[in-house]
């Protein structure tokens, strides 16, 4: 097996794309992102890390970088199932135009964008991310000035079950009847066994945690992680912080009460990083007149964080998960964050001087 030779030839096809493009503003979108970064890097990494089409034998594959932006543009265009995007590929020539397909080369299979997905790990996205926003860096947007960190609920793609059948499920998942339907075949989907229960303002919750920092000066997406919805916000913080440093050191990071307490503080401190996380009441004092103005200070830098959980809430169903495995929805809410700092980027870029 080796990788599929798509020839850049111009066609007429081309032609007639060009001879529009002024009216097209999905082409326009997509030609300014595609100029964007230098994608010669990325596909560097993704060759790295994925070991799909090295082999000598058997069919060509689809090079992963072209894998990698048919993704971008499932989310940068809301399409909600790998058929359908298969499906726009074929019919849309904005699409092809970025990709760089030819019209009588046909799109990917939608199982193939499944098996890219299957395929990548968590330590290439967080490369390919840190790659982009280094590559913006370079171009003079500012990152790293402040770091913003906040964690939302996310729903299971798994309809909720109890904790006792959690655990009953648990011991037959191991056996070879777990891996057959009701009609002896094997299961095409399984069930999620890695979310769990939480209770947030009175109001139980099954599902995952998203934890995510975002840069205070631009709106970057700078990391994201998901974890059981059991699990407490503040241990994540080092987490979030560690992994948003891209272009530089941080100068300070931002975080609600949910962050307070001497571990992160002395995290902060140790790593010199000012402190930005809200102060809380405790039982043997009352906030002071000064931690109140504190607090409401770190509110006007913390509201960039909603703004992007709010944003993929509204456009992407940000809150609910698509995929029944914790590593498969990391790689989703990861290209959410690629394609989200693609687009950002290509915005700042266009009226930033020269």
């Amino acid at each position: 097996m080796a990788y599929k030779k798509i020839e850049d030839n111009f066609s007429f096809a081309d032609i007639a794309i060009n001879k529009n493009a002024d009216r097209n503003r999905s082409l326009l979108f997509l030609r300014k992102v595609a100029n964007t970064i230098d994608w010669k890097p990325v596909e560097t990494l993704l060759m790295k890390h994925y070991q799909i089409g090295k082999s000598k034998k058997g069919e060509r594959a689809y090079s992963p970088l072209l894998l990698f932006k048919c993704l971008l543009l499932q989310n940068w265009f809301q399409i909600k199932s790998d058929p359908e995007l298969e499906n726009l590929i074929c019919d849309r020539l904005s699409f092809r135009d970025f990709l760089k397909l030819p019209m009588d080369y046909p799109s990917p299979d939608h199982s193939t964008f499944s098996r890219f997905r299957k395929h990548l790990s968590k330590e290439a996205m967080i490369k390919i991310n840190s790659e982009i926003l280094k590559q913006f860096h370079c171009h003079g947007i500012i990152i790293n000035k402040g770091v913003a960190v906040d964690a939302r609920l996310v729903k299971s793609a798994s309809r909720p079950i109890s904790k006792k059948q959690i655990k009953g499920l648990k011991a037959h998942l191991d056996t070879p009847e777990s891996k057959l339907d009701k009609n002896g075949n094997l299961k095409k989907f399984s069930r999620d066994f890695e979310s769990d229960w939480t209770i947030k303002n009175d109001k139980p919750h099954y599902g995952f945690k998203e934890h995510t920092s975002v840069d205070t000066e631009n709106g970057f997406i700078l990391s994201t992680t998901l974890s059981p919805s059991s699990h407490n916000d503040s241990k994540y913080l080092p987490y979030a912080v560690v992994y948003s440093m891209h272009a530089g050191k941080i100068k300070i990071a931002y975080a609600d009460k949910g962050y307070a307490g001497a571990p992160n503080r002395e995290f902060l401190a140790l790593n010199n990083i000012q402190d930005g996380i809200m102060r809380k009441d405790n039982i043997n004092a009352k906030l002071t007149d000064f931690e109140i103005k504190r607090n409401k200070a770190i509110s006007k830098y913390r509201y960039i964080v909603e703004q992007y959980f709010g944003i993929s809430h509204l456009h992407d169903k940000g809150n609910k998960a698509r995929f029944p495995t914790m590593i498969k929805n990391t790689i989703d809410i990861m290209f959410r964050q690629f394609a989200f700092n693609l687009k950002k980027g290509a915005k700042i870029l266009e009226v930033l001087p020269v």
